[in-house]
């Protein structure tokens, strides 16, 4: 399906520069926000209690602040609503203190007098266990970055795995500073969506650079902007329906999936947004950036293909009984 018909190519990169500086000053605030903001760790990393509790009518969460203080255990614990008026969420740090107690049975003590309501979910983390899971939730993105840039390298040239790489870099930074910035809870959910952006951003900049790297070795126009142009003018139909469906399924997760998967959905949200827009305006431009030598490319891939059929011809002979 061809949602754009054009007779030549955008020039997306004569506007290379400008998406650049722009791409430079919002990653720079990001890492701004990281730095002076931070983030807002959800007890998986942070340690901690969580209970969840439902009440049949509006939840009183004035008379529950003020019953939660009354008890060491939940001293300058942290109420809100969640999702609806009906449901408060109770989020402390001490959780060394409530250790060998059943958390469920003390809230439901301490909270007999506001009302009728049940605990539907009390989840509880160690200090020590959420900065294990921090170290270890770094290193699987760090992990996943190096292979990335092996993989890259392999199927492609290093250029194309350092364009890959930084673009990659940049949708993280940039999906980071918004989680920052709208106070997103981080946990292991946020993680799992950090690592889904970075698999989908780097599928859309590798069918990119395929079609990059096809149209160096068809096109004979020597200039690698304008055979970059000429490659994602030809893959935009595909980028874009992908994308759109994409951003449309995260958009409904984000809308009607409940605060249960709400930092999940937003990471992705803007994840889909920033990855589309790096595929095709930041990681290409990245090629240039570097230096990227198309006669260079073209006569290695020449030579590469002189010693396949050279070795083609030794098999045939070999086989021939000729050597």
């Amino acid at each position: 399906m061809e949602m754009f018909h054009y007779k030549k190519p955008i020039d997306f990169m004569g506007a290379s520069r400008k998406f650049g500086l722009l791409s430079l000053v919002l990653v720079l605030l990001s890492w701004g926000l990281l730095f002076t903001k931070g983030f807002n760790y959800g007890i998986d990393f942070a340690g901690g209690t969580l209970i969840q509790v439902k009440y049949d009518t509006k939840a009183p969460i004035t008379k529950v602040r003020e019953v939660l203080k009354t008890n060491s255990a939940f001293k300058g614990a942290n109420v809100t609503f969640f999702g609806n008026d009906h449901e408060i969420v109770i989020r402390t740090k001490t959780s060394s203190k409530v250790v060998g107690k059943d958390v469920g049975d003390e809230v439901r003590t301490l909270l007999k007098d506001t009302g009728k309501f049940k605990i539907r979910r009390v989840d509880m983390v160690g200090p020590k266990i959420g900065d294990e899971l921090r170290t270890k939730g770094l290193m699987a993105m760090f992990l996943a970055i190096a292979g990335i840039l092996v993989y890259v390298s392999f199927r492609f040239e290093w250029r194309f795995a350092v364009a890959s790489v930084l673009a990659l870099v940049h949708d993280v930074s940039i999906a980071s500073g918004a989680i920052a910035l709208f106070g997103v809870e981080v946990n292991l959910d946020t993680l799992a969506a950090i690592l889904t952006l970075l698999g989908y951003s780097l599928n859309d900049t590798i069918i990119v650079f395929d079609r990059i790297r096809e149209g160096i070795r068809k096109i004979k126009d020597p200039d690698l902007a304008g055979i970059i142009n000429e490659s994602i003018t030809r893959t935009l139909s595909r980028t874009t329906l992908t994308s759109l469906t994409t951003f449309f399924v995260v958009l409904t997760l984000y809308i009607f999936g409940g605060e249960i998967i709400n930092s999940f959905s937003f990471t992705l949200l803007v994840g889909v947004i920033v990855g589309t827009y790096s595929s095709i305006f930041i990681a290409s431009p990245i090629l240039m950036w570097l230096g990227f030598d198309v006669k260079g490319f073209r006569a290695k891939e020449a030579d590469k293909l002189r010693r396949e059929k050279e070795k083609e011809k030794m098999r045939a002979q070999y086989e021939q009984g000729t050597v």
